[in-house]
């Protein structure tokens, strides 16, 4: 029977059934995509720390034997543990721990550490990796925002499609309230009512489930092979999108999709089924106009319009909270979306514009080179169009820092009371630091001896005498002190890999300014004492210290004004001039600028048209909600009208609602609008002035204005229906129109 009665039901109420089926596809749909999308993008960035940082999440440094070694592989939560011989240095060894379950990590390492003879703080983590996994040490002040916001936008549209799902039904099972009023009446069981409507859910909901879930994953799909296609996908390291579907993701978005329909279904068919035989027959719940007011405020501002605004706004509360969270949850996620792709905007021009414009517009990585044989220096220096070209390399080194060279001010915020011991071990005499040397051409060394103001010379070395303030942890705008307060004219360096070897290096100056390089100094290791020194002395003294990185770099500096095919001339004469003898790797710090930018603009319109398309399913909601309640109401505005208020006061009484309805979504997004760029303010230190002066108050007006002239058009559809209005029949009617 109740079989039979739901199919009867579906089949003469096509109208009815289309929207509850069209929400379910649509939910489906968007829920399979967002998720398929997400997915992709994590496994993307997943895919992008392994080949750039390696597969490993932990690592542990020191000087092992083979015992301890295999002490460490045989850990009951280590999956693999791998000698990284690149990072491995002299007599220390680097061992690179992958685990079988990534949420061991932070408390499995530092036992592993002890088990293997080391200090737990020497341990390294792979944050960017972890990161990934929701994995975070307090220890790591980097802010990693994006994987949360997708997970946040994520969970919003979910609920925002519950919301949906749950409103569709409800409307569809409200019709029925006369019909199951008689089922019943002749005997029909509250539970074989919620049997019924239930059928009616499953019946309605498969397909429309089943479809939307399979077009999800392909269009996840489709748009990641897109991504491919667009602007700034060929920027240099960036590798390709494979698209891929993991079956826990289908089941996962299955089950909240089905889980969802479950509730929406169940919540008005529980309610229904509580109704007496006489209420649901009667299908009235009309307002009644109440003699206390209910509205104070509103009575106050507005008068009895006012008072009957309020009033009838609290008799459709639920409907109405339903379509205030719907607008609430679509909102915060522009919001958001908008705020971080700002913030977004502000770190890449700090980073390529502010910080890089006058110091690099090409880098050239010469693979397996010395600069110390390394013939074509001046012939790279003479190319036209380059203002100044660097030839340099790196080489490792240490240095003994005594108590008495130890500054003031460096005493001051702890000294080395801070420093980790993987970077600062105590020794006899004081403290042995890392002090890495940058090798530069003689001719850039001499510009810079001039830079910082000193008589230049080609046998000595220049010393970066400055220290982060560590207990500053605002990694935009660091905090420099100087690191030594008495200056010797000799440094004595050693060999990174065997301390006694040594060599007495001359100090011609110690200073707080850096060579117009790309190097970025004391960005992990605080605590590293920098040498510059010309090729002439490391020639001289390299053969004492050790030896230098495996390759060399020339940055160059293009002329005022330099453009894009300019660069390209320089790129393509460097080519020419090595690189039939060397192999280049080569970086255009405006290509990488625009293709950056490029690929920023991809991922807003990815990204923000997900953010749109929730913001349009929510103010539509809002719309079908608003007009659906005013229509109701007939019967209630005839009897407003029949004791003699104005069509003008229904008018009012009609603004006054929809400024509420429109207005209350806005103030409960602002606070936690406000909370989320907060937080992403703290997390990136960007200053708060200058992400006002960039704020997106345009779009997020332009959106409030949307919803705003949404509530305004139902109200006024639902005013030219009021106007039609025949007294005598809506008295007479005994239910709602």
């Amino acid at each position: 029977m109740w079989k039979n009665d739901s199919l009867n039901y579906i089949g003469n109420n096509g109208s009815s059934s289309l929207t509850v089926r069209l929400s379910a596809f649509v939910s489906a749909l968007f829920l399979s995509l967002l998720c398929g999308l997400f997915y992709n993008a994590w496994k993307y960035e997943v895919e992008r720390i392994v080949l750039e940082e390696g597969g490993w999440q932990s690592r542990i440094i020191g000087e092992f034997d083979q015992e301890e070694i295999e002490a460490v592989r045989n850990y009951a939560s280590v999956k693999i543990a791998v000698v990284n011989e690149k990072e491995s240095k002299g007599r220390e060894t680097a061992v690179d721990l992958y685990f079988e379950d990534y949420g061991r990590v932070l408390a499995d390492t530092p036992r592993i550490a002890e088990l293997a003879g080391v200090l737990p703080e020497t341990a390294v983590y792979n944050y960017q990796l972890l990161a990934m996994y929701l994995i975070r040490d307090s220890k790591d002040t980097a802010p990693r925002l994006v994987f949360p916001l997708f997970i946040l936008i994520t969970a919003l549209s979910s609920f925002s499609l519950i919301v949906i799902i749950h409103n569709a039904f409800a409307v569809s099972m409200n019709a029925r309230i006369h019909q199951l009023g008689i089922f019943s009446s002749v005997g029909a069981t509250p539970g074989q009512i919620r049997k019924c409507l239930l059928q009616e859910a499953a019946v309605l909901c498969a397909v429309p489930l089943l479809t939307g879930n399979l077009l999800g994953i392909a269009g996840s799909m489709g748009l990641t092979r897109l991504s491919n296609l667009l602007p700034g996908s060929d920027i240099a390291g960036r590798h390709g999108a494979a698209p891929g579907y993991h079956p826990l993701v289908f089941v996962l978005t299955w089950c909240v999709t089905v889980a969802t329909i479950w509730i929406s279904a169940w919540l008005p068919a529980g309610k229904l089924s509580r109704l007496t035989p006489l209420e649901a027959m009667k299908n009235t719940e009309e307002i009644h106009l109440k003699r206390r007011r209910n509205s104070p405020f509103l009575r106050f501002l507005f008068g009895v319009e006012g008072e009957l605004a309020g009033n009838a706004l609290k008799a459709q509360k639920k409907a109405l909270r339903t379509a205030s969270w719907s607008f609430v949850l679509s909102s915060l996620a522009f919001t958001i979306m908008q705020c971080f792709f700002t913030l977004s905007g502000i770190s890449t021009r700090e980073t390529y514009f502010a910080r890089y414009q006058n110091v690099w517009d090409i880098m050239v990585t010469v693979k397996d080179a010395d600069v110390a044989s390394f013939a074509e220096t001046e012939e790279i220096q003479g190319l036209t169009g380059a203002e100044s070209v660097v030839v340099y390399q790196k080489a490792a080194a240490k240095r003994m820092m005594t108590e008495e060279e130890i500054s003031e001010e460096m005493k001051g915020f702890g000294g080395f009371s801070h420093a980790p011991d993987r970077y600062v071990h105590k020794a006899d005499g004081g403290w042995m630091v890392n002090a890495p040397i940058v090798i530069m051409d003689d001719q850039s060394f001499w510009d810079y001896c001039e830079q910082i103001g000193i008589l230049p010379r080609l046998d000595g070395a220049v010393i970066l005498n400055r220290i982060r303030d560590v207990t500053n942890q605002d990694f935009r705008h660091p905090v420099f002190l100087p690191y030594i307060g008495t200056q010797g004219v000799v440094s004595v360096l050693r060999c990174a890999d065997n301390e006694e070897m040594t060599a007495e290096i001359p100090v011609l100056s110690y200073t707080d300014e850096v060579p117009v390089l790309r190097e970025e100094y004391a960005t992990l290791d605080y605590y590293e004492l920098v040498h510059f020194m010309p090729v002439s002395l490391w020639k001289e003294v390299g053969g004492q210290i050790g030896g230098t990185e495996a390759d060399l770099s020339i940055r160059v500096l293009g002329g005022e004004n330099v453009t894009q095919e300019g660069l390209h001339a320089i790129q393509d004469r460097i080519e020419l001039l090595i690189g039939r003898t060397y192999r280049l790797e080569s970086e255009n710090r405006i290509q990488e600028y625009d293709s950056s930018n490029r690929m920023i603009q991809g991922m807003m319109a990815i990204f923000g048209g997900f953010c749109v398309l929730l913001a349009m399913i929510g103010i539509g909601n809002v719309f079908s909600n608003t007009l659906g309640f005013v229509r109701q109401r007939k019967r209630e505005l005839a009897r407003y009208l029949s004791v003699g208020l104005t069509p003008g006061g229904i008018r009012k009484m009609f603004c006054i609602e929809a400024a509420v309805i429109a207005c209350r979504p806005i103030l409960l997004t602002l606070p936690p609008a406000v909370i989320a760029v907060g937080y992403m303010l703290k997390m990136s230190y960007v200053d708060v002035g200058e992400f006002l002066a960039e704020a997106p108050f345009v779009p997020i007006a332009v959106f409030m204005l949307a919803v705003l002239c949404d509530v305004a058009s139902a109200y006024f559809l639902a005013w030219r229906n009021v106007r039609k209005i025949n007294l005598a029949e809506a008295l007479r009617d005994d239910t709602f129109i």
